[in-house]
C-alpha cells in the first residue's frame, strides 16, 4: 500500500509542547485510506500524544493536521488561519473514534446504553436505529449476550470490546487505538486483539499504539518507531521489526522480547 496514496490523516512538521517540554518535534506522516499503522515506542515518546492530536484532545503548537483533506483546529481564508469555535471542532471529531487504555464506560448504563449514547444524543439518529445497530455491533465483538450487563459485571477484555463497540457505532472514518490492552491482565489480551484483527481486515483506517509487536507484525501495512518525540525509523512490518536499520529500534525491539 502507498502511503501517500489518497491520506486519511496529513501530518506535517507537528510539534507539541506542554511548557518547555517538546512532546513532539516535528512529525511528519501520512496514513493512506484503509491502512493499519502500528506505533511503537518507549512511554514518553510521544505516541499517545500524537493519537490525542489527531482527536483534537490537544492542540498543537506547531504544523498542520489533516483529516480527510480538512484542516483540523483552523479554517483557511486565503493565507489566513480562523481558530474553530468548539462546535466545529466537535464536528470535525466526529470523523475519528479513539479507543482508550481504560475503557472510559459509563459505570451507570448498560454495555447497550454505552454503544447508543453516542448515536441517539450526538448523531441524532433513532433510538429504535441506533439500538438495533447496538446489538449488532455487540454481537460483533462477541458480546451480544451482554447487552444489559453493567461495565462491573464485564471482566476488562469485555469492558475493551463494548468500548470498541461504542466507537464503532459513530462511523468513523478513522479509528484510533491508544495501548488498547496495555490494561488488561494478559489472559485477556487475546480476546481484544482477535476484535482488531478482524477490523482491520474490514479495510478500516486504524492507527494503533501498542506494545503488542506480536499483533504489530500480523497485522500492521507498517510500523512507525518513534523516540523522543520524533519517527526514528517506519516501514513494512518485517523490516521494522525483524531488520531495523536504527540501533535504537534495535535496542527496544531487544528490550520488549527480553
Amino acid at each position: 500500500m502507498n502511503p501517500g496514496l489518497n491520506p486519511v490523516v496529513r501530518a506535517s512538521d507537528v510539534r507539541k509542547s506542554f511548557g518547555e517540554f517538546q512532546a513532539l518535534k516535528g512529525i511528519t506522516l501520512d496514513v493512506a485510506e484503509g491502512e493499519v499503522l502500528c506505533i511503537i515506542g518507549p512511554s514518553g515518546s510521544g505516541k499517545s500524544t500524537l493519537l490525542r492530536c489527531i482527536n483534537q484532545l490537544e492542540t498543537i503548537s506547531d504544523g498542520s493536521l489533516r483529516v480527510k483533506g480538512e484542516l483540523l483546529g483552523y479554517r483557511q481564508t486565503g493565507n489566513r488561519l480562523h481558530e474553530l469555535s468548539e462546535k466545529e471542532i466537535a464536528r470535525q471529531r466526529l470523523a475519528t473514534a479513539m479507543v482508550f487504555q481504560r475503557f472510559n464506560l459509563f459505570p451507570h448504563m448498560t454495555a447497550l446504553e454505552n454503544v447508543i449514547e453516542g448515536p441517539v444524543h450526538v448523531l441524532k439518529r433513532p433510538r429504535t436505529e441506533a439500538v438495533a445497530e447496538a446489538r449488532a455491533l455487540l454481537d460483533r465483538v462477541g458480546l451480544g449476550h451482554k447487552c444489559d450487563a453493567f461495565p462491573v459485571e464485564l471482566s476488562g477484555g469485555q469492558q475493551q470490546r463494548v468500548a470498541i463497540a461504542r466507537a464503532l457505532a459513530m462511523h468513523p472514518q478513522l479509528l484510533l487505538f491508544d495501548e488498547p490492552t496495555s490494561a488488561l491482565d494478559p489472559e485477556l489480551v487475546g480476546e481484544v486483539l482477535a476484535v482488531m484483527r478482524g477490523l482491520a481486515q474490514s479495510g478500516i483506517t486504524m492507527i494503533v499504539v501498542t506494545h503488542e509487536l506480536g499483533f504489530a507484525r500480523e497485522v500492521a501495512n507498517r510500523v512507525v518507531f518513534m523516540d523522543q518525540g520524533q519517527i526514528v525509523e517506519a516501514g513494512p512490518p518485517e523490516q521494522v521489526l525483524s531488520e531495523p536499520r536504527h540501533a535504537r529500534t534495535r535496542d527496544f525491539i531487544s528490550a520488549v522480547l527480553a
